[in-house]
């Protein structure tokens, strides 16, 4: 079984909050399986990896505030990203025991999710060997990635997850070295197909492609009340 939470717009910080919560929610079987869909406002992101992070950041203090964009520490694996308006992210609260126990393979599902909502847009989107996330190729640009991973699993259940570039404004990018990456680039949905996407329609799609991945079903919603009952 599967909960979708769909929050629309949430500061990071308090996406971060959340997510312990549920972490711990679902360790003592609370709460279901759950995906957290929602957009945060312009920020930075660094995850744990060594030789990364802060220094992956090229733009100065002062560039940043007057962008309004922030800069937090995640507890994530990989490097820095930055997540912004027009960009779908996902955090799944999964316990993957007893029969998912697999950090590799569940980097690779995710991708695996992305690249299959890529390809109903019409985007061909493939693996890179030796990176994560999504990657659409160009024969002039090379790799690029729309959709980036990454994750931090605490005895077996999952939290941060995923960001997909739909409408995104990609210049905001140029603040970072995107994932710690320097010779590859970033795109998005809207870029490769010329137009803009409807975010609730392609969320729609991600959690069909989610649910065909993990193998969840989700509950349908609960029978509305009669005055009786109320």
């Amino acid at each position: 079984m599967l909960t979708i939470r769909r929050l629309g717009t949430v500061p990071y910080a308090d996406a971060l909050a959340l997510q312990a919560e549920l972490v711990e929610e679902r360790r003592a079987g609370r709460i279901p399986d759950t995906l957290l869909l929602l957009e945060h406002p312009h920020v930075l992101t660094i995850g744990v990896r060594r030789g990364g992070g802060r220094a992956n950041i090229v733009a100065s203090a002062e560039r940043l505030d007057a962008l309004g964009v922030e800069v937090h520490e995640a507890g994530r694996g990989g490097d820095v990203t930055y997540h912004g308006p027009g960009q779908i992210v996902g955090y799944p609260i999964l316990d993957l025991r007893p029969d998912r126990q697999d950090v590799h393979r569940y980097v690779r599902d995710l991708e695996e999710v992305m690249i299959r909502l890529c390809a109903r847009f019409g985007v061909q989107a493939s693996r890179v060997p030796g990176l994560t996330g999504a990657w659409v190729f160009h024969p002039e640009r090379g790799p690029e990635k729309v959709a980036a991973i990454g994750v931090r699993i605490s005895r077996w259940i999952t939290s941060h997850g995923f960001a997909l570039n739909v409408n995104v404004d990609l210049t905001f990018f140029d603040l970072i070295v995107p994932c710690g990456i320097a010779d590859r680039g970033v795109t998005s949905l809207q870029r490769e197909i010329g137009t803009p996407l409807d975010l609730r329609h392609v969320e729609d799609e991600l959690i069909g492609q989610f649910q065909g991945v993990f193998d969840r079903v989700i509950p349908p919603p609960a029978p509305a009340l009669t005055a009786a009952q109320r």
